[in-house]
């Protein structure tokens, strides 16, 4: 598996005007909605309820939000990077701005556990944040998200 595998170029965006978590994980279902066709009330529920069980903030302002959930026939995903970073409620208290969301069918734990491992394999790297932090243009994060993925499983 590589993000190829579950995510596409339009499933990757910049957000200026991102303020909270609430409003981030709105957001993210809204591009649920429109990228894959998704019911973004369904996505944003799921979501949410996990986020009640604990943060999904990773650290070092990455925050990996994911919810397994009936009506999905694979795994998708989606890259938001925030302008400003918010307040996610991370393990170690820093707000995120780097911010990849999972998707998976319900009864795929084991696809979903991949896809969880590849992200944060992806994001534990100090240099591939910071090459995503440093660029705006949404091609341009789809592309080095899907080349450090390349060069990482190589």
């Amino acid at each position: 598996m590589d993000l190829r595998d579950i995510m596409n170029a339009d499933a990757v965006r910049f957000s200026s005007h991102t303020s909270c978590k609430k409003r981030l994980l709105q957001e993210i279902s809204e591009q649920a909605s429109s990228v894959y066709g998704l019911n973004s009330q369904e996505v944003l529920s799921a979501l949410t309820e996990r986020e009640r069980l604990g943060s999904t903030g990773v650290g070092r302002g990455v925050a990996i939000p994911h919810a397994r959930f009936s009506g999905l026939d694979r795994v998708y995903g989606f890259f938001t990077r925030l302008e400003k970073p918010v307040d996610f409620d991370s393990v170690d208290r820093e707000p995120v701005d780097l911010i990849f969301t999972i998707l998976a069918p319900e009864k795929e734990g084991a696809e979903h556990l991949k896809a969880l491992a590849l992200v944060s394999r992806t994001f534990r790297s100090e240099s591939t944040c910071a090459k995503l932090r440093s660029n705006t243009d949404a091609s341009t994060l789809y592309a080095l998200l899907t080349q450090l993925d390349t060069i990482q499983a190589a």
